[in-house]
Parts: structure tokens; C-alpha cells; sequence
């Protein structure tokens, strides 16, 4: 599952104000202004000051995570990346006196700096930016957002300010979607393995990814090694229908499953199994054996949530070497937003730069994204985020043995972030063969994606007490996450650097060992998507078959 935002495209305009830069948005007519927010209500407000050095980042990114590098797999360490990111001393002072000139107390919320968040009345927030915070209906989700149309900063100020979130930026926080979910009677298995169950054919469980993908059985045992999963939505995994889980479809393993818990921004610890918290628990702990697993609970379902969860984790010594998410946005409500996005991006490659491999899925709507309604009638192809984001690796869905493209799974090209030079060569491949198929519909010279898929439909999960069949990409990538987990394990044993971040890896050397899957596409809910190919291609990319990697 994937939440699913329907949220409003905007258009800035800039003009010079009396007293600074004033922007205004247009926006799209899903979103329909109810009444002024009240003006002793109060809102939280995120300011984002300028990295020092953000292409350094980007460079230093780069340089570890590519395997002809000599510096490959030498990640850099919480101060390092910090002083790529860490906003100029004159920004900081700029927006701190400015803030306090109106008796604003600035927190810092990100361990470099880069990002202070205030709690400020509305009324005082319309003073301070010559705004009209307004509550809008989305017709579509009937989310009700407090916005404004315009704000105004002060020119002095523009140089040390990239974006105050929200003010002008539509975007619908994240929803749960309402996936098929059919109970069923779990299968009896034989305590002696021998080959591929019978039932595989039909759903799956881990002993069918197991044998379909060369996984490791045996638990991992290397000290270090760690895999996080980002939990929102009031999600919850529960350790009973781990347990059960367990019972039925690990008879293997001796001892108890366990996980770690953790909350950001009030996240809930404790409850009944929910649907994405058990898929995401029961595919990582059940196949990354013994491989520590902490679910991190976000209470904040808005954009912000998102960056809030990353600063969580770039705030500790250690990080969760694997992080598996199984939520995004539409890009579209990025358009007009981009330096947003980019900001959003940006923390996750301080994650890769100090080792952490990021996984997102691609989504469940094809080509559509989220932008398509009941009737599909979307005139372009949508992209999800952050699956987008060139820093991260884009996880898409397969069904069947043996494996075809799931038709819906995510795919197709970014309008806001560039094709990174790790893709382009394979990308170049598919889009000369594409030829004017689907032409005018993307962005040829997008950021691509997906980057990897696995098998994604019918998998068997526990939820408070009930076996269930669950498909989506977000059953796909705590699986990639997984077999990544249980690669760190080698790697760690023989005294190597974890993975980190995998694309130019992906691209290049790893391709070797994936198996490359050439029937279906991704419609959606549409006619057309894009066909799967020799090589990669937007529906699933390079199928998972690590059996090369495990040496």
C-alpha cells in the first residue's frame, strides 16, 4: 500500500511587494477556500536556510557509493556531512534576528541547522508575511488544509531562505488507501525444506521468496548490521501476529521474533496489527533472519513528517543501515514546491553519504500515480515522491512464476529531478527503443524510475489476528530491503563497508545479478503504459536475483 495524496498542482508568480519578494500561487479548482483560519489558532511553520554546500554533498555522495571509486565504501561520518549542509553563519543570523525582531523564538529541528521551526499564531502569521492563512477543502480526499495564496519576505532576507512550509504549498497529507485484502487459511508446510512450495504459484510468504531469490536462511550474525522501517498513519505492527506469522511460515527459526520500536513527532507504540505496519514487520523481520529491525512511528502525516523523520535519524550516531518506507505523494504537488523537494531529497542522500541504503516504493497506480480518479482520465503520466529523488532506490512491483511486470506498478520519469548520469546509459537503451511510443505523456529527460522490483501480490500477512492476501509495491520493498540487510551481513563478516547507497551499483556491476524480466506494463488504471524491455524499463526495472551478490 502506498498512501495516496490527491493534491493541487501550483503555479508561483513572484512580484516585488512594498516591503520584500512577494509570491502567490494559483491554485488547481480541487482545492476550494472554506473561511480565514482562525486568527488565535496557531500554526508550525518550517524554515528552511541555504546548505553550504550542497553540491560537495552530492559529489562526496557519489564518490562512496560508486564501485570503480577508490573512496567506494568509505561513508562519511555525522560531521561530515553535517558541514556540507549546514546553512552560512550570516543566514542564520539573518533569519534568527528577523524572527526575534517579532518575538519569534527559532528551534533548530535538524542536527546541522539547515531547517528552525516556530509555533506562531495566525494572525501573527499574516502580519509577519502579509499573508491571509485560509482553510481549503480538497474536493477530492475532503482534506481540509490552512493555507495562504501569498507571502511576502523581506529582500534583505531572500538569499537566506529556500522555502516556509506550509504557506503556499498544496499538499495533501498522506491518507491510507483502501487495498483488496482477502482473508485465507494460511498453508501448511513441511518443517523440511526441499523445493519451491506448490502454493508459491498462488501467494506468497517468505520460504516462496526465499527459493525464488537464493535468500539465506540461516540468521545473520554480524554485530552492527540494522534495518528501519517507517511507520505512519497510526500504523502498528503487533507482536502476537508476528508470533503467529512466525509459526506458520518460519518453522525454522528457533528463537522469538522480535523489533524495536521508536516514535517521532508522537508516533503511536502500542495496538492492534494495521495493514502496511504488519505487511512491512512480517517481510523484514520475517526475511532478513536476525537481522535487528526497528519500526520508526511517525505521528505527523504531513509533508514535514517526512523531513522530520529523516532529521530523527541523521540526529543519531548510528543509523539504521536499511531504511524501508512504503508511502509518498504525487510529484505533481511538488510543481511550484521545488525547492521543498529538493530539500526532501537532500536529506535522504546525507542518509546514503553515511551509509544507509533508502528504499521507497513506486506506487500502485501505474503510469497515474495519484493523480488519476474513478473515471482515469489523467492526459499525462504522473510520477510519485519520493521515489523520484535520485538519491534513493525506486522499488517496483512483479507478479507470478514465472515473473511478468505487475500492471500496477509504478513507473515512468520525473518532472522535477534530472536523470541522473548512473541511469542514462540504460535509460538511453529503452527510450530508443520505446521510439515515439507514449510520446508527449512523460518527461524523456526525467529522473527514471523504478530502479529495482521484486514480487509484490498476494502476500500472506497476519493482521490483528487474521491471515490476509496483500499486494502493492509496498510488499516488494521491504522484501529488496531485506536481501540488502542480509548483503550488509556478508559484507560486514568479511570486514567490508555496508552497501549504502546502491544505484551506481545497481547500474553498473550489480547488474549482473539481477534477472531481467521482459513480459507486461504498467496501465494503471489506463489503456497504455510503458512495455517492459530487455534491460531496464519503467515498470520493473531489474528483477531481484541476488544469487551473484551473496559471494
Amino acid at each position: 500500500m502506498i498512501a495516496t495524496p490527491l493534491v493541487a498542482l501550483v503555479i508561483a508568480t513572484l512580484s516585488l511587494g512594498a516591503h520584500g519578494r512577494r509570491t502567490t500561487i494559483v491554485p488547481k479548482p480541487n482545492f476550494v477556500p472554506l473561511r480565514p483560519a482562525p486568527s488565535t489558532s496557531s500554526l508550525q511553520l518550517t524554515l528552511a536556510l541555504p546548505p553550504t554546500n550542497i553540491d560537495g554533498l552530492h559529489a562526496a555522495l557519489y564518490d562512496v557509493s560508486d564501485p570503480k571509486s577508490p573512496n567506494y565504501g568509505k561513508h562519511l561520518s555525522k560531521a561530515e556531512v553535517e558541514a556540507f549542509v549546514a546553512p552560512k553563519p550570516d543566514s542564520v543570523k539573518a533569519v534568527t534576528d528577523w524572527l526575534t525582531q517579532h518575538s519569534l523564538r527559532p528551534e533548530a529541528v535538524s542536527p546541522s541547522g539547515d531547517m528552525l521551526r516556530i509555533d506562531i499564531p495566525v494572525s501573527k502569521a499574516n502580519s509577519l508575511l502579509g499573508a491571509n492563512f485560509t482553510e481549503f477543502k480538497n474536493k477530492d480526499s475532503g482534506t481540509t488544509l490552512v493555507r495562504t495564496l501569498s507571502v511576502t519576505i523581506p529582500d534583505d532576507l531572500e538569499p537566506h531562505l529556500q522555502f516556509i512550509y506550509p504557506t503556499t504549498q498544496f499538499i495533501v497529507p498522506l491518507k491510507p488507501e483502501n487495498p483488496t485484502f482477502q482473508v485465507v487459511n494460511p498453508p501448511k508446510l513441511s518443517r523440511k525444506r526441499q523445493s519451491m512450495p506448490e502454493q508459491c504459484a498462488f501467494e506468497v510468504f517468505p520460504e516462496c521468496l526465499q527459493d525464488l531469490y537464493h535468500i539465506p536462511t540461516a540468521p545473520a550474525t554480524a554485530s552492527g548490521n540494522s534495518l528501519g522501517v517507517s511507520g505512519y498513519l497510526s500504523e502498528f505492527a503487533s507482536t502476537d501476529d508476528l508470533d503467529i506469522f512466525f509459526d506458520a511460515f518460519r518453522p525454522d527459526v528457533t528463537t522469538a521474533p522480535e523489533f524495536d520500536v521508536v516514535s517521532v513527532d508522537n508516533g503511536v507504540t502500542s495496538g492492534d496489527g494495521t495493514l502496511e505496519a504488519s505487511l512491512d514487520i512480517q517481510y523484514t523481520v520475517g526475511v532478513a533472519t536476525g537481522v535487528p529491525t526497528t519500526f520508526y512511528s511517525n505521528g505527523n502525516p504531513f509533508a514535514d513528517g517526512f523531513i522530520d523523520m529523516v532529521n530523527f535519524l541523521l540526529a543519531q550516531d548510528e543509523l539504521p543501515l536499511v531504511l524501508t518506507t512504503s508511502y509518498g505523494f504525487d510529484e505533481a504537488s511538488f510543481l511550484g514546491a521545488e525547492d521543498l523537494a529538493n530539500t526532501f531529497c537532500n536529506a535522504y542522500a546525507q542518509l546514503g553519504a553515511r551509509g544507509t541504503s533508502v528504499f521507497f516504493c513506486s506506487g500502485d497506480n501505474g503510469v497515474y500515480s495519484f493523480s488519476f480518479n474513478s473515471l482515469c482520465d489523467a492526459t499525462t503520466f504522473g510520477a510519485t515522491f519520493p521515489s523520484t529523488c535520485p538519491f534513493l532506490t525506486s522499488v517496483g512491483g512483479t507478479q507470478n512464476i514465472p515473473e511478468v511486470a505487475a500492471s500496477f506498478s509504478g513507473g515512468g520519469f520525473s518532472n522535477i529531478f534530472a536523470q541522473p548520469d548512473y541511469q542514462s546509459a540504460a535509460v538511453e537503451g529503452y527510450l530508443d527503443a520505446l521510439g515515439s511510443t507514449n510520446d508527449g505523456l512523460f518527461n524523456r529527460t526525467g529522473r527514471a524510475f523504478p530502479d529495482v522490483s521484486a514480487q509484490s501480490v498476494n502476500f500472506i500477512t497476519r493482521i490483528n489476528g487474521t491471515f490476509g492476501l496483500v499486494l502493492g509495491t509496498s510488499a516488494s520493498t521491504p522484501t529488496f530491503a531485506s536481501v540488502v540487510a542480509l548483503l550488509n551481513d556478508a559484507r560486514l563478516n568479511a570486514g567490508k563497508s555496508p552497501l549504502g547507497f546502491i544505484n551506481p551499483l545497481l547500474y553498473s556491476q550489480g547488474a549482473c545479478a539481477l534477472n531481467d524480466i521482459t513480459n507486461g506494463s504498467n496501465p494503471g488504471c489506463g489503456a497504455q503504459g510503458f512495455p517492459t524491455m530487455e534491460g531496464w524499463d519503467p515498470v520493473r526495472a531489474m528483477l531481484l536475483c541476488m544469487r551473484g551478490l551473496w559471494r
